[in-house]
Order: structure tokens, then sequence, then C-alpha cells
């Protein structure tokens, strides 16, 4: 089985949480990590997502440390959207 790993960025205006987190996050651009599988026996190539990460400053460890914690992805993109509407309202 071939996996494929897919990274990104996500951009947040304003603070935000996500369940997978204990605390709330700052504003800023966030690293995304999202890994598939190949799904084997169908006559395309296709895959499936299996993992979907998102890197965060590890700030009790050191100075430049990063974590990575596994969300949900319906969770972060509720968050994503969230936040673009805070934008429109008045």
């Amino acid at each position: 089985m071939s996996r494929r790993t897919q990274e990104s960025t996500v951009t947040f205006l304003r603070p935000f949480t996500l369940k997978a987190l204990d605390n709330p996050q700052p504003a800023g651009t966030y690293r995304l990590v999202v890994d598939e599988d190949e799904i084997l026996g169908v006559s395309i190539l296709a895959y499936r997502r299996v993992a979907t990460m998102l890197q965060t400053p590890a700030l009790a460890v050191r100075v430049g440390a990063v974590q990575f914690h596994l969300v949900d992805p319906a969770d972060l993109t509720a968050a994503l959207d969230a936040d673009r509407a805070a934008l429109d309202e008045p």
C-alpha cells in the first residue's frame, strides 16, 4: 500500500479553538499535513485520508519546538468557516 503526504497551510485571522487542542490558539498561519493511503483494487488511482495533523508551537518545551495534533477535518473546516464569517460581522 502506498501512502502520500500533502502539506499546506491554513490561516486564521482570529484566535481559534479545535476539539483536539487543549487551549485556544492565536491567530496566524499554521502548517497542515494530510496523510493518505492508496485504495487498492479500484480501476483508477484513488486515495483515502488517514490523518490530518495541525502543527502548533510547543510553548512548554523549548523555543522553536513544534507539536503535531491529529485534528478532525470537519472540525478544522468549521473553525476556518467561523473565522471567515467573523469578518462579515458588523
